[in-house]
């Protein structure tokens, strides 16, 4: 399959590029920050994106969606990292419908799928209990009673979205020992519900994270996902879904570092000439330039292949979260060090970009672990 977007996505990409410069730029991330906003975007910025189809993109047209494929919302996740958008698309258009169409029944997906369309739902996925991400370490117990209702029992930690979606999709063990990926079953709880104890966590790049507390909560059997037990499965394919799309994320913002930083060493003069003169300005520039070009076949790879249902979509993830998590750490520290003083005050956009790459970074995995699971999934 080449590695190249087609015309429709290509539209799509150029779409999402006028939107969020319009709607969501940088300065928007700084003013939503300065007035303390609590989900740290406008509350006009996600029906809009509804209404461009943002939220259906990866809904099956079976549901109300346009199965349009990651590939397609690979290329508005890309640009939302030049503009370090902050919304509810990668928590419920992408964590949140990946994880139902994966495990959810027939009738689950009809009413759940739609709503997420049509901005009714908001969803987050509650898996980590550690600042470590660990998806078969689960000890958030689920014990159903004889009623056949559920208590959920135990805590999760950087949940994105966790303080204001509507529902939450929770990895809980329902049987088997922590550790075990046989034994963890998805719930879907209301973040409103009597037992629910929602901490919001303050981070370094403005977005919304919490801490969330299950004190006997209660579901009824309607809640599970899928079969009791059975969750893990589409639990790691929704987190292959999830680190593909953080990589295009990352993607965007090294270009976008990559590309301010350039015209930068372009309009600076030191010693009456532009600093991009200078030879080992350009040699650390270049070697930065290839960088980044690699890193888009290694993510378009990654999305083509979750598409076309690749056996090695699984490794292909894993080595662009690793692969983009070590480039967005290079375009960051090159940007703000090239934009000399500048670039470490907060006046200067250039480093916003470096308070987001790394929460990106770790969230589902960082670069060790993803190195470390693809030896394991290649059976080093």
């Amino acid at each position: 399959m080449a590695l190249v977007i087609n015309e429709e996505q290509l539209m799509l990409k150029e779409s999402a590029q006028g939107f969020l410069a319009e709607f969501a730029p940088v300065a928007e991330l700084r003013k939503q920050r300065d007035a303390g906003s609590e989900t740290g975007y406008a509350a006009t910025l996600w029906p809009q994106m509804v209404n461009m189809g943002w939220a259906s993109i990866l809904v099956p047209e079976a549901y109300g969606g346009l199965e349009f494929g990651h590939v397609g919302m690979g290329q508005i996740v890309e640009q939302t990292g030049r503009t370090l958008t902050p919304s509810p698309l990668f928590a419920s258009a992408i964590l949140g419908v990946c994880a139902i169409n994966l495990a959810a029944s027939e009738q689950q997906k009809q009413s759940l799928l739609g709503a997420i369309v049509s901005g009714e739902l908001t969803t987050a996925l509650a898996v980590d209990e550690t600042a470590h991400h660990a998806p078969q370490q689960v000890t958030t117990s689920a014990v159903k009673n004889s009623d056949g209702n559920y208590q959920l029992q135990g805590s999760k930690t950087f949940v994105a979205d966790g303080s204001t979606a509507d529902k939450l999709i929770v990895a809980a063990r329902t049987s088997g020992a922590d550790g075990d990926s046989h034994g963890i079953s998805l719930f879907l709880v209301d973040r409103e519900a009597s037992g629910v104890d929602v901490q919001p966590i303050d981070m370094v790049d403005s977005r919304n994270y919490a801490a969330i507390h299950f004190n006997g909560v209660t579901v009824d059997a309607d809640a599970l996902l899928g079969q009791e037990g059975a969750g893990f499965d589409s639990l790691s394919r929704t987190l292959d879904i999830a680190n593909a799309h953080l990589a295009a994320e990352l993607l965007g913002i090294s270009l976008e570092t990559f590309e301010r930083t350039l015209q930068y060493l372009k309009d600076r003069k030191q010693f009456g000439v532009s600093i991009g003169s200078f030879q080992a300005l350009q040699h650390r520039a270049a070697h930065w330039w290839s960088e980044i070009e690699l890193s888009k076949s290694v993510v378009l790879k990654a999305l083509q292949a979750l598409d076309a249902g690749d056996t090695k979509a699984s490794a292909l993830a894993s080595i662009a979260k690793a692969k983009l998590s070590e480039v967005a750490e290079l375009s960051t520290n090159e940007a703000i060090q090239m934009h000399g003083g500048i670039g470490m005050t907060d006046e200067y956009e250039i480093g916003f970009f470096i308070k987001r790459a790394r929460p990106v970074q770790t969230l589902f995995g960082d670069y060790s672990y993803h190195a470390d699971r693809l030896a394991s999934l290649s059976s080093y």
